[in-house]
């Protein structure tokens, strides 16, 4: 029997998790699998283990793991993979199959740009920020970086820049040193998915800036366009495993 097991990162603040577990509930109303389970990576309940082993209670004989993850970074390429290898010694009768990040879309970009317009109509000056949480994986600035670009060019944006939270460069402690004087409008949107910590980081780093011309958007989060890149990527992974492929 087939299950799938999605998997959300996890938050400190419960408003971060609670918006998780809304949003694939949601996702699981479009998803015609009968045992769907939801747990996280870390800093919240149900952990990974107890997230497949509630699906093979269930009696699953089939797990498609889904990540619920922007980009690929350590988590999806280490973390989640070292937790699927750990449960298989478990489980060795269950079939695994692991999907991809939502990774780079032209619905995340619509969301991005949708985001903004939230926030103020931008003009035909104006830059735009995109923070993401960071990773000591080049491939995450890589993509990020790709994202920015389509936004810039989809929407005509004078530039989109990139930076991070942590991990490799540029930070946003940097850019706003070089920036914070920048005297056209500037809308900055946090590349993360729920609220938490660094969301709360982001604002209090704003705060005493004198520069109204700089303007915090509300994160990328969860909304319909995020919600139709998730399905597709399940619908993905159920199709290649269909396929032989996992």
């Amino acid at each position: 029997m087939q299950a799938i097991l999605y998997i959300a990162h996890g938050s400190r603040v419960k408003a971060g998790t609670d918006q998780a577990v809304a949003f694939l509930q949601g996702v699981q109303q479009e998803v015609h699998v009968s045992i769907q389970e939801i747990c996280f990576l870390e800093l919240a309940t149900p952990t990974i283990a107890e997230g497949i082993a509630n699906c093979v209670r269930q009696g699953a004989t089939m797990i498609a793991v889904m990540p619920i993850l922007l980009l690929a970074a350590q988590h999806a390429k280490q973390d989640i993979p070292r937790e699927i290898a750990e449960a298989q010694k478990l489980y060795p009768h269950i079939q695994f199959s692991y999907g991809e990040p939502l990774g780079i879309h032209e619905r995340i970009i619509d969301t991005l740009q949708a985001r903004i317009l939230e926030k103020q109509q931008p003009n035909c000056e104006a830059s735009v920020l995109l923070i993401g949480r960071g990773s000591s994986d080049p491939t995450v600035k890589r993509d990020l970086a790709e994202i920015a670009t389509r936004l810039r060019m989809k929407y005509n944006y004078q530039t989109v820049d990139t930076c991070f939270l942590y991990g490799m460069g540029p930070s946003f402690d940097d850019w706003l040193q070089h920036e914070k004087e920048r005297q056209h409008q500037v809308f900055i949107v946090p590349y993360l998915l729920f609220t938490g910590i660094l969301r709360q980081s982001i604002t209090k780093r704003l705060q005493g800036l004198s520069n109204n011309n700089m303007m915090l958007c509300e994160s990328l989060g969860y909304d319909v366009n995020v919600k139709k890149v998730l399905v597709e990527r399940i619908d993905e992974l159920l199709h290649f495993k269909e396929e032989g492929v996992s």
